[in-house]
């Protein structure tokens, strides 16, 4: 729609608004100095009247951009103010939000769900790290690139207008529903604030709605603070009743009972997730041939109210041998070229959920990747069609497919990752391609050093 050229600054040239909100204005617009596309956010005319609340945001803002340049955090360029209101520049990503994506799709697919989650974890851990809280977190700040990327958006901004309550009447309708109950009540928001909200996000990815969803704003804010968790599992049929004890913990009325890092608690759903899996999780011995077939009955989920469910089978299982599969994904959208150098050693910390804490493992140097996956399909479910067809026996069919997973996954940790390497090496291993298949099965033995089959086909390579 036409917009008035002067509203932003002469940098920012061709202004096309792309969303508005009760606190403000979102335009697109083309920076002529650098020449590309950004996202300019403008506070509304009513909260830039109140000289207390352009302040905050400013401050609120600069405190964001302090955030730029750690991963999956929306950059922050500029700061200012035009025509006497307060403006943030920021990237440009074009992918939506996952609030559009759960109007349009309902529940999403379990493995995309939580590999945009881990993402919206890693952002909301690093702010913590800087002492910074978002306070508003929802599917609308969670933004996607082109790529399908989640970054998050508007840190402090809730702050800034001093909209992280209810105690301003009518200033957070659309956000009341992700509210920790510190926050319904009046209380400051903090780290275990964003965590509640992350896990309200969570299950309304996972089943189509969030947990005390209702008609009344009132009615469920209230419920935030004084009703029960709602089991998950007798909501939708094919989500497991291990996810109800995460989401007990995650969304706790008292902050001190909740996870102590957002990514503990997506590491929490994938524990969850591996233990309904049961048994199929761990590696079968491997046989002198082809891999033994999957053990694994296909369960669905029934449609939902206003949703429609997808086969959880390969997103929940983790199957036997080289098979097992990915229930967990965390996609890595930078990959060199087949022509690189290998890497050095890398660090994955992997989340698990114990006494012990996080637990960190040591790769060991990463074999050349295959070519950059060029295929849409997420890292778990290019490893589940690999597996179809080493079950198959078609190997030569498998290879590009357990590829482009292993590519995708590079850099997830334990399992996913070490399944994929597996399934790889373990196929290179039956075309005769032995030497090929040691970095690959080196990998999975380090990712799984509790497991002996990565090891036994490694000791197989020896005598190709």
């Amino acid at each position: 729609m036409p917009v008035e050229t002067d509203i932003l600054p002469p940098r920012y040239r061709s202004p096309k608004r792309i969303a508005l909100g009760g606190m403000g204005e979102v335009y697109r617009a083309t920076d002529a100095v650098l020449g590309r596309a950004v996202a300019v956010k403008l506070l509304s005319e009513r909260y830039a009247r109140d000289e207390s609340v352009r302040g905050r945001f400013t401050r609120e803002a600069l405190a964001a951009a302090r955030l730029s340049g750690e991963p999956n955090i929306v950059t922050v360029f500029d700061v200012g103010e035009h025509a006497e209101r307060p403006f943030i520049v920021m990237e440009y990503l074009g992918g939506g939000s996952l609030e559009e994506r759960i109007r349009t799709g309902g529940a999403q697919e379990v493995g995309q769900a939580l590999e945009w989650l881990e993402q919206a974890a890693t952002a909301l851990d690093a702010a913590h790290r800087h002492g910074v809280v978002h306070r508003d977190v929802k599917p609308g700040n969670l933004m996607l690139d082109r790529n399908g990327v989640v970054h998050v958006a508007d840190f402090g901004i809730a702050s800034a207008a001093g909209t992280d309550s209810l105690t301003m009447t009518g200033t957070v309708l659309g956000t009341a529903g992700y509210l920790s109950p510190e926050q319904a009540q009046g209380e400051r928001a903090t780290p275990a604030s964003d965590r509640y909200s992350l896990a309200v996000v969570a299950f309304e990815l996972l089943s189509g709605r969030r947990p005390f969803e209702s008609e009344s704003i009132t009615a469920e804010a209230v419920a935030h603070v004084n009703a029960a968790v709602p089991s998950i599992a007798e909501l939708c049929d094919g989500l497991p009743a291990e996810l109800d004890a995460v989401f007990r913990q995650a969304l706790a009325k008292d902050h001190a009972r909740r996870f102590e890092t957002a990514s503990e608690f997506v590491g929490a759903l994938r524990a969850a997730l591996a233990e309904a899996a049961g048994a199929t999780r761990s590696f079968a011995a491997t046989p002198p041939a082809a891999p033994p077939l999957s053990v694994l009955t296909p369960v669905t989920r029934r449609r939902a109210r206003r949703r429609r469910w997808p086969v959880v089978v390969a997103l929940l299982a983790l199957a036997a041998v080289g098979g097992a599969i990915a229930a967990i994904v965390l996609s890595n959208g930078g990959h060199k070229s087949k022509s690189s150098a290998p890497p050095a050693p890398r660090t994955v910390t992997v989340t698990r959920q114990s006494s012990t804490g996080p637990a960190t493992v040591t790769t060991a140097p990463s074999p050349p990747p295959p070519p950059p996956a060029s295929s849409s399909l997420s890292g778990s479910a290019l490893n589940d069609a690999g597996f179809a067809k080493m079950q198959a026996g078609d190997f030569a069919g498998a290879l590009p497919l357990l590829q482009q997973a292993v590519t995708k996954l590079s850099g997830v940790g334990f399992p996913n990752e070490a399944y994929a390497n597996y399934n790889l090496g373990y196929t290179l291993l039956q075309l005769g391609r032995c030497a090929e298949a040691v970095p690959y099965l080196q990998t999975a033995a380090q990712l799984e050093p509790q497991r002996h089959e990565p090891k036994d086909a490694l000791k197989r390579t020896k005598h190709c």
